[in-house]
């Protein structure tokens, strides 16, 4: 009876939706505070695989931080066929699989992002999805953060999709 009530607690637990792990075990957790954003770099940036968009997205391997809240910070470019520019200057955090928006940059000039919190990266959310692929393909590592900033750098060039693998909503 003992090993029936035991399998099925484990099916159970087994069975729980992957995010449900996400949510951060160090309850004394502060952000610190980002610091400003790097100037804005259009060359040398590492490409990201966006699929079908009509953007080319790059993250700027100089720009990419790991801070002692162990939140990664980076710039990520966006081009358009017209060679107009947008960049973010962003945060994320692979324990919980949230994203943050520090600041954003059309044109020449970061202007800070006012009232932004931590979303959730959610693959169905146009807004996160680019944070969600370079999540995958260099920042994470299951639930946590990848070793260093090189490390995050080489694997985003890679572009492989193997090492975080979450199911967001």
């Amino acid at each position: 009876m003992r090993r029936v009530g035991a399998a099925l607690l484990a099916s159970i637990f087994c069975s729980l939706p992957v995010h449900a792990q996400l949510v951060d075990a160090n309850l004394d957790w502060k952000e610190v505070e980002a610091p400003p954003p790097p100037a804005l770099r259009k060359d040398g940036l590492v490409p990201i695989n966006m699929g079908s968009s009509v953007l080319r997205w790059g993250v700027d391997p100089a720009s990419i931080t790991i801070a002692s809240d162990r939140v990664v910070r980076y710039v990520v470019v966006a081009q358009g066929q017209d060679g107009a520019v947008n960049a973010l200057y962003e945060g994320l955090r692979c324990g919980t699989g949230e994203v943050k928006v520090y600041a954003r940059n059309s044109g020449d000039q970061w202007v800070t992002a006012t009232g932004s919190d931590w979303k959730p990266l959610d693959v169905g959310n146009a807004a996160t999805r680019h944070s969600l692929v370079i999540a995958r393909n260099g920042v994470c590592i299951g639930g946590g953060t990848n070793r260093s900033p090189v490390e995050i750098a080489r694997d985003l060039g890679r572009g492989v999709d193997s090492k975080f693998r979450p199911e967001y909503r």
